[in-house]
């Protein structure tokens, strides 16, 4: 598998991926995110981050119909990282309440505990859902 890995030419630092919507998707973006915080300085927000964005991708490829997933990390400010993955499904995510014998549906409340915030964006062609870790130092 080829991923093309695209750093922000203006605005706040960032990178993005474009990648295929299957389950080893979540290992590719745990490493982009990993290398973005380190590259910036901030690893100690990557083992959050790297939960953050599995939980993310997960979700992303489960509900994508197949079509390929953008995963995106932004530095926003000093300490602060954004993390997002765009699909185009339509359909918005909404957290559940799981009981202990559940095996999915745990992912958005895992996100909120790590995530300093977390949203949905509405796209034209889908949606980005997007969680902010850090403290803006």
């Amino acid at each position: 598998m080829t991923v093309r890995t695209v750093a922000r030419p203006r605005g706040h630092p960032g990178y993005s991926a474009q990648l295929p919507s299957v389950v080893g998707s979540a290992g590719t973006a745990r490493r982009l995110v990993r290398i973005a915080l380190c590259a910036w300085g901030l690893e100690p927000l990557a083992d959050d981050a790297e939960i953050v964005v599995t939980e993310l991708v997960s979700n992303a490829v489960e509900h994508a119909g197949g079509q390929p997933v953008r995963v995106t990390v932004v530095r926003p400010g000093p300490g602060t990282v954004r993390i997002g993955v765009v699909d185009r499904s339509r359909v918005l995510p909404v957290p559940r309440v799981s009981v202990p014998d559940d095996e999915h549906g745990r992912g958005l409340a895992v996100v909120d505990v790590l995530a300093q915030c977390w949203g949905v964006t509405q796209l034209p062609s889908g949606k980005s859902v997007w969680a902010v870790l850090g403290g803006g130092d």
